[in-house]
């Protein structure tokens, strides 16, 4: 890897076998990306058309009837419901995030409350959850639903999916009321079908993903895919107009970045892909192996409830080091090596984030500091 720029900032590089982390800078561009984002430094545009144009490939790629392009998928998230608060209308837009009257609401599910609903907060927007302890019934979706109801948020991804209703089921009953919903899908790609999959098959108004991890785009840059009316309402409160996204700026780089890492992205083969982290993932449990207090087993699915396993290293009486230390021993090392806690005395290794050879150097240094 190309350190010298980091190096010379006195930052030392991290190998990353934790995971797509915005904390670590996402994901790795591969070159036509590198390239796109070369080129688009070299001229001025105009930001709106260039806005239109790309999100009109990428919605031709994925089989989607619109794409708005954002800074991230959290930006996207808050442009989005701005946009299903205020419309195209400029007074509501220069408003937000105050309204007059009751504030909007936006349904959630009370088991998917996480640190990025407060994209969905700083709207202005009122989150209004469903379901207990106990679970959740459609009936608890139909009585949350009135007329100050902007939308329902629906957070994707197997690790989202206890106590929360199937997300057709959420769907039928939201557009029985002519509600849209919204699906955070940052994480959700692999697999690239999941572009399409919440929209064209579950019907979702719309699916937000994050441009900066499976899809290996500028880290600053998100997608919203969906309806047209949804993408639509997006512009207006999005960057470069006066509006509570204004701060949420993507660059004419990041735009064409993010258009060529889809292309890229579904031009790879998936289960290829999937067969090397597969790989990865067993020469680590075999490295691992006998290690003195250390039990290393397969887990699946990803964090993020990706279609890859991980490396699930347990660390037990007698192991050489505790958690704490081993974790900190790996981020100490030049280049550092970051990686996941998981449950109450593991790590987990992912190999999503690395490049050839680079799972050699995990798998080295934790033998080196497990006492092998």
């Amino acid at each position: 890897m190309t350190t010298s720029r980091y190096t010379d900032l006195g930052v030392r590089p991290v190998i990353n076998a934790a995971a797509t982390l915005t904390r670590l800078g996402g994901s790795r561009m591969p070159p036509p990306v590198l390239e796109a984002m070369r080129a688009g430094a070299e001229s001025f545009v105009d930001l709106v058309e260039l806005q239109r144009r790309a999100g009109e490939r990428i919605a031709r790629l994925t089989g989607n009837d619109a794409c708005y392009i954002s800074s991230g998928a959290a930006a996207g998230m808050a442009i989005a419901i701005a946009g299903c608060i205020a419309g195209a209308d400029p007074d509501a837009i220069h408003r937000l995030p105050h309204m007059a009257g009751p504030p909007p609401e936006v349904i959630v599910h009370r088991s998917q409350r996480n640190g990025y609903d407060q994209a969905a907060r700083q709207t202005g927007a009122c989150l209004v959850e469903i379901g207990d302890v106990s679970g959740v019934s459609a009936a608890d979706l139909e009585a949350a639903l009135s007329p100050r109801t902007v939308c329902v948020l629906y957070f994707a991804g197997a690790h989202y999916v206890d106590g929360a209703l199937p997300l057709d089921r959420v769907v039928g009953i939201a557009h029985a009321r002519n509600i849209p919903v919204l699906v955070d899908a940052a994480a959700q790609v692999p697999p690239i079908a999941s572009l399409w999959h919440f929209t064209r098959e579950l019907d979702a108004d719309a699916a937000i993903f994050s441009g900066g991890k499976g899809l290996r785009g500028p880290q600053s840059s998100g997608l919203v895919l969906g309806r047209r009316a949804i993408v639509e309402a997006c512009i207006p409160n999005g960057p470069p107009n006066h509006s509570l996204g204004r701060p949420m700026k993507v660059g004419k780089e990041e735009m064409l970045g993010i258009v060529a890492a889809v292309e890229w992205s579904l031009d790879q083969d998936e289960a290829a892909v999937l067969a090397g982290y597969e790989a990865v993932v067993q020469r680590w449990l075999q490295g691992l192996s006998g290690l003195q207090g250390v039990r290393a087993e397969r887990g699946y699915p990803s964090e993020a409830g990706q279609p890859h396993g991980r490396a699930i290293v347990r660390l037990g009486p007698g192991c050489a080091l505790p958690r704490p230390e081993l974790i900190a021993a790996l981020w100490d090392m030049d280049p550092r090596i970051a990686v996941s806690e998981f449950g109450a005395d593991a790590i987990a290794l992912n190999p999503q984030t690395l490049d050839p050879g680079e799972d050699q150097l995990v798998l080295d240094a934790l033998r080196r500091l497990l006492g092998a």
